[in-house]
């Protein structure tokens, strides 16, 4: 085959490399997921186009991506369980395996009917946590879909709702604070009873008369590196392989939008819980948060 352009040649073979290396982006729950635990509770629809998790009095239900990931960007589009939620929680989230885990945490905590949905991060490494930041959202979560991505590189960790960053996790390592960067992480959701915490510290519980509650999922996209056999399809190279994705830092514009967050819906911020932590706040918020 002729090409009258040498810079037309490389550009179709990046585009080549690029779609060998970003499997899995063109999100079908039939092609992409398992369903896990819950049997008929979860229900994949539409040829694989939408899935539905089920609570009731007697199972909750969840799902785990097919692939492991070593980096990437992961979203999903979701409508939470409208009216009277309280007890429930509603998860996305990425973890690996074992009592030293790694978990970047999404987790929706219900509410009754009227009440604000609380919207519950964390980042783990090497199985600690603690690390918690709450957040009210500025719509109501089960009225439509809403998108919500994590977006996971060697240098950081994004939260995003709607494609604005809600919080951001810092690699400071170099300050002897552990991040999650060598354990392959699969992506999860499930909806299930938590009612002795979830709501106002487990004060409400869970009404079994509003049965089945019902989340809502669509346009899971996982843009990662597939890590088997313990490497990652990006190799080494995973800053030229995802360049304006998870690698890069945030525009002036997007920490607008962060700052904005954070201060005027953020609830709770482990970095200034003086009281949790008597002996100093952690190493990583005397750091910039942007």
């Amino acid at each position: 085959m002729h090409f009258p352009h040498k810079g037309l040649t490389i550009m179709l073979l990046l585009c080549v490399l690029m779609a060998s290396i970003m499997t899995a982006s063109a999100g079908n729950f039939l092609q992409d997921v398992d369903v896990t635990w819950g049997g008929p509770r979860a229900k994949i629809l539409d040829g694989g186009r939408h899935l539905s998790l089920s609570l009731d009095k007697d199972s909750g239900s969840g799902f785990q991506s097919k692939q492991e990931f070593l980096f990437g960007r992961f979203d999903v589009q979701m409508k939470l369980v409208p009216g009277n939620s309280a007890g429930t929680v509603t998860t996305f989230y990425l973890s690996s395996q074992g009592g030293s885990h790694d978990e970047i945490d999404f987790e929706f905590l219900g509410n009754s009917s009227g009440d604000p949905y609380t919207l519950h991060t964390n980042v783990y490494s090497q199985g600690k946590g603690n690390r918690e930041q709450q957040f009210h959202l500025w719509f109501d979560p089960t009225k439509g879909f809403h998108t919500y991505s994590i977006d996971w590189s060697p240098e950081s960790i994004k939260f995003l709702v709607d494609n604005i960053p809600i919080r951001v996790f810092h690699n400071w390592e170099n300050i002897g604070v552990s991040y999650p960067k060598s354990q392959p992480m699969r992506v999860y959701s499930s909806l299930w009873n938590a009612d002795d915490w979830a709501t106002r510290g487990g004060l409400v519980k869970t009404d079994w008369t509003q049965a089945p509650f019902t989340a809502s999922y669509r346009n899971f996209n996982a843009n990662g590196c597939v890590a088997s056999s313990g490497s990652s399809s990006c190799g080494s190279k995973f800053s030229s392989t995802l360049q304006g994705g998870a690698q890069s830092g945030l525009d002036a514009n997007s920490r607008n939008r962060l700052r904005w967050v954070q201060s005027k819906f953020m609830i709770y911020n482990y970095c200034t819980d003086h009281k949790r932590f008597p002996q100093g706040i952690p190493a990583e918020c005397k750091r910039p948060r942007f």
